[in-house]
């Protein structure tokens, strides 16, 4: 009988671990495949991602009905090197009429408008929605640059181009951005480990759990149950791998460290396991209850994201705890070839469980010394560091500069500003009630910052009518009757032209005073400026709400996991605190190095979450060890321990994470990149200075204190006299 049992346990130690590989690869199958597929169900319209009760949303949704079209509009602009002559018009006529022929796009192209200098002609090109915008922005380019006559350029802007340039952005975002962010972080393992099994081992823990989650993540996207873009995409990616790696750095660790005092590697795994799932799954759960928090943002951007990144982490944890236990069990020891972990019990009991030797082990040393010194210095320097937060400019920027590098709608756009108004091509927006149309007409007539103004109508050619102060012009010769405007449910659609670019802040304080003038009639205004508007003040507003909703949500978990409240506050001090100086560094760099325009007021917002969350990632790998470690030795010797013990995989995790977050300035986006510089820097901050030099210093130099008011205060006069006694027999 004891026979069958051994032999059913030994089966199962084989068993349980083929099936989870196996399970993985499976959900791996199918999830792998739409990485190239993420473009069908995600949408980069700032429009769809706005609350439904902005007047921008709503007027976007009136937009259709007034137009019988949801098509994108393209502006093409044609400029001449002089005054354009009577063949080259004709050119371009030919041309314009040509690109009505370009597969996407949709019917009633405009007829070519002259400019009053006589140097550029526009047209407005409707792009179906049903159509690939990128490839159809880029196949109409194509086409009028082989039809534009010598002597003249073209350009294609408008909302079309611009969307069209943010697509081409994000075209690496499926490859180029995997693979640097792998690259980096097997390049990163390799130097730690000086093996190459094991990066490879842990990589492919990190990717399997990113492809499990990319296919949850895609049809909860296909079913309409989340919103996904091209940022939220390149978020996942990213924080799916650095943390899937951290956690098994974690693991990993925790495994070396059985191996040299357990002969079994089964039983190294389950004890491995035990010591990892409490500071794993607390610091999972810290990242998903701070995301979480996100689904309380007006913008859907920002609230799309939580869910999604949260689903990231989930399987991240998951792959953590379980592919990669099932994968070290095949392999052993072997997978840390050829440095493999040597049974040394003897050495292991002789170090009382921490290496005497080392940076790390100096380090403890160090701060024993001079604790107070070094957190003293520490903050001061980080409280310096700080301070140029104030330089940071995160009030919104035009969507022109969205792309970094060349873009040719924002080329389009200067060319248009020279020879047109501004903002020809994308006009406020302005629904009224019919009997109110002249009275909202005169109100944007009176406004510098309009240059002219319509009303639509579908009876007119164009589809719209200009509006004087004599009320609607008739379209065509002496005699013709003006227009009937469009009505829908009793309300009409006047369009105003800007004359500043509309992702301008001049058209941007136009939109603003249009609003509160026309707020006694009861009209909406949208169009793109003031879906820019809305977005900023929505982003604003989220910033101000969730960032600390964040802090109290994470404060009462890092309290019932230390069983404490004094530690927890002070862990989160000094986890603002470096956060504040990574955003006061960025601010500097920003401005001084990049010479960047400005940053979107979502840029602190999803800084905040990912280094507080990811930053107190940090802080719980070491405080929980540092708890397990004062339970037997008290709290000063166990900081020491704690930080010896951690040091080194905190810190190879703190590099896996800065560089995984930093391969998201390969896209040429704006704000990935600032994103990217803000958390690489602010978790090799955290990693080096926070958490290495910091955090043991001020725990070290308030010793049992910092335990308040658990019953661990209290009982460390006991409790290390009965250790110096142990160790003195």
């Amino acid at each position: 009988m004891p026979r069958v049992r051994v032999r059913r346990r030994s089966w199962a130690r084989v068993l349980a671990p083929a099936i989870l590989i196996l399970a993985w690869l499976a959900a791996a199958a199918f999830g792998g495949p739409l990485f190239g597929k993420v473009s069908e169900v995600s949408s980069n319209d700032q429009t769809s991602y706005l609350p439904s009760s902005a007047d921008a949303t709503t007027v976007q949704d009136l937009l259709g009905e007034f137009n019988d079209s949801d098509a994108i509009p393209a502006i093409v602009v044609f400029v001449g090197d002089a005054e354009l002559d009577e063949d080259q018009l004709a050119a371009i006529d030919d041309a314009i009429a040509a690109a009505g022929d370009v597969e996407g796009v949709a019917d009633e192209v405009s007829p070519g408008i002259p400019s009053d200098d006589g140097h550029a002609v526009q047209a407005f090109i409707p792009i179906s929605s049903e159509a690939d915008l990128g490839d159809t922005v880029a196949a109409l380019d194509e086409e009028l640059q082989s039809a534009t006559p010598s002597g003249a350029s073209v350009y294609v802007t408008g909302p079309a181009g611009f969307s069209a340039d943010l697509v081409a952005g994000f075209a690496g975002i499926d490859g180029l951005l995997l693979g640097v962010a792998l690259l980096a972080v097997f390049l990163i393992l390799i130097l730690v480990y000086r093996s190459l099994l094991l990066p490879i081992v842990v990589l492919s823990t990190s990717l399997f759990a990113l492809c499990v989650a990319l296919l949850v993540v895609w049809w909860l996207a296909k079913w309409e149950i989340l919103l996904l873009s091209g940022q939220t995409q390149g978020i996942l990616f990213i924080l799916v791998i650095g943390a899937a790696t951290d956690y098994s750095l974690l693991f990993v660790a925790r495994f070396r460290e059985e191996l040299r005092s357990t002969q079994d590697k089964g039983a190294a795994i389950a004890a491995a396991w035990k010591g990892s799932i409490e500071p794993i799954a607390a610091s999972g759960g810290t990242v998903i209850a701070g995301l979480l928090c996100l689904l309380l943002s007006d913008l859907k951007s920002n609230s799309t994201l939580g869910p999604v990144a949260s689903i990231g982490i989930v399987f991240a944890m998951l792959s953590a705890l379980t592919l990669l236990p099932a994968l070290l069990f095949v392999f052993g020891r072997a997978v840390f070839w050829p440095r493999r972990p040597k049974f040394e019990p003897e050495a292991v009991h002789d170090e009382t469980g921490v290496a005497t030797t080392g940076l790390w082990a100096r380090l403890a040393r160090g701060i024993k010394r001079r604790p107070r010194l070094i957190w003293i210095t520490t903050t001061l320097v980080l409280v310096a560091g700080a301070a140029g937060i104030t330089q940071l400019d995160a009030t919104g920027v035009p969507q022109s500069d969205l792309v970094l590098g060349a873009s040719p709608a924002r080329d389009g756009q200067v060319a248009l500003g020279e020879h047109f108004p501004g903002g020809s091509g994308s006009p406020v927006y302005v629904v009224v009630a019919e009997d109110s149309l002249q009275d909202a007409a005169d109100i944007l007539l009176d406004d510098d910052g309009i240059d002219s103004v319509a009303v639509t109508a579908q009876d007119s050619p164009s589809g719209t009518a200009n509006v004087t102060a004599d009320g609607v012009a008739a379209v065509g010769p002496p005699g013709t009757p003006a227009p009937d405007p469009t009505v829908v449910d009793g309300e009409v659609m006047l369009q105003g032209t800007l004359t500043d670019a509309a992702d301008s802040e001049a058209a941007a304080e136009t939109v603003r005073e249009l609003r509160v003038q026309l707020d006694e009639l009861d009209a909406l205004v949208g169009g793109v400026t003031a879906t820019s508007v809305d977005t900023n003040d929505a982003s604003i507003h989220d910033r101000n709400l969730i960032i600390p909703i964040i802090l109290a949500v994470i404060l009462v978990i890092l309290m019932m996991l230390l069983r404490s409240i004094l530690a927890p506050v002070l862990l989160i001090l000094t986890t603002v605190l470096s956060f504040g100086t990574a955003m006061g560094v960025s601010a500097l760099v920003f401005n001084g190095v990049f010479d960047f325009p400005g940053a979107d007021p979502a840029v602190p917002l999803y800084g905040f979450v990912f280094l507080v969350a990811l930053g107190i990632d940090y802080n719980i790998f070491l405080m929980t060890r540092v708890r397990e470690e004062t339970l037997k030795h008290g709290t000063r010797e166990g900081v020491l321990r704690g930080l010896s013990v951690t040091g080194g995989v905190i810190t190879s995790a703190g590099l896996v994470l800065a560089a995984t977050f930093a391969a998201l300035s390969v896209i040429p986006i704006l704000f990935l990149v600032q994103l990217a510089f803000i958390v690489a820097f602010g978790v090799l901050l955290d990693t080096f200075v926070v958490r290495s030099l910091l955090v043991p210093a001020l725990a070290y130099d308030l010793g049992p204190a910092i335990w308040w008011p658990s019953k661990l205060t209290r009982a460390q006069g006991s409790s290390t006299r009965r250790n110096r006694s142990s160790r003195a027999l």
